[in-house]
């Protein structure tokens, strides 16, 4: 076990990912992974930035595979002894003229999105070691899907009692709603990109009130953010902000410094605090 302080970036080849490890290799005291799905892609994007003069490590992640992230898990507590930075930013999204079914694009991208982040939560957060630094990567479709709900949904979401256990009902109620083609009817919005990153939202701040009632004194900062409209391959070419802006806010809310008691269960946008 050593002293050294570790971070963390799930799906981080290419695109957002990619450009938060750039930017922690850089800021980050520490050792910085670099994770992704396919070993070859992880090994090839490590070697892209070592090109650049930094020194990423690489661990395989596929979040949507439980063995997956507990061996990383295992890995993390041998080694290291705990996390200090973890960035959730792996996600997928359909494009906008994809012809799949809306249920089916709404089953596989909760799964991802939602659901696999959570377990990722459930197995990483508790190494997460004093004054570490937790980062969902949202978005503000998160935002506007929200308004796009029924206000009786809206007041859930919006909820600051709402369960963990209430929230995984309610995302799996939407997957269920599309496959009856009623999600309409029952007050959700037409967007399975959006309800999962409201499901993301949602999370981080449930996760963050549970970290004040167990964990007070650990000063453990956790936020969703919005990392901007970026050119990636999910975004497409026309989006307003390079990888290397869009991991902007991600990597501030990865280090805010240590005497930091804020943000915490935020939505943040342009480093800034966004109503929910």
């Amino acid at each position: 076990m050593s002293n050294v302080q570790v971070a963390v970036v799930t799906g981080s080849n290419k695109g957002i990912g990619l450009a938060i490890v750039r930017a922690l290799c850089k800021q980050f005291q520490g050792d910085v992974y670099l994770t992704s799905r396919d070993p070859g892609r992880g090994q090839a994007a490590v070697a892209q930035l070592q090109q650049e003069g930094l020194h990423p490590l690489f661990h395989q992640l596929d979040i949507d595979d439980l063995q997956s992230i507990r061996a990383l898990r295992d890995f993390l507590k041998e080694k290291y002894g705990g996390i200090n930075v973890l960035v959730n930013n792996a996600g997928i999204a359909f494009k906008v003229h994809d012809t799949t079914p809306f249920a089916v694009q709404a089953e596989v991208t909760l799964k991802t999105n939602f659901f696999a982040t959570r377990n990722v939560c459930t197995e990483l957060l508790p190494l997460m070691k004093p004054y570490g630094r937790v980062v969902n990567v949202s978005s503000m479709v998160s935002s506007s899907a929200l308004r796009g709900c029924s206000q009786e949904l809206q007041q859930k979401f919006r909820s600051d009692s709402i369960t963990e256990d209430e929230l995984v009902q309610l995302m799996t109620k939407f997957v269920e709603d599309t496959k009856r083609g009623v999600h309409d009817k029952e007050g959700w919005p037409n967007t399975a990109y959006g309800v999962s990153k409201i499901g993301v939202t949602v999370l981080s701040r449930i996760q963050a009130r549970l970290l004040n009632e167990q964990r007070k004194g650990d000063h453990i900062l956790l936020n969703a953010c919005c990392p901007g409209w970026v050119r990636t391959d999910m975004a497409g070419p026309k989006a307003t902000k390079s990888p290397d802006e869009g991991a902007e806010t991600p990597v501030y809310l990865a280090l805010l410094p240590s005497s930091a008691d804020a943000p915490h269960g935020q939505f943040v946008s342009d480093k800034t605090v966004k109503p929910w």
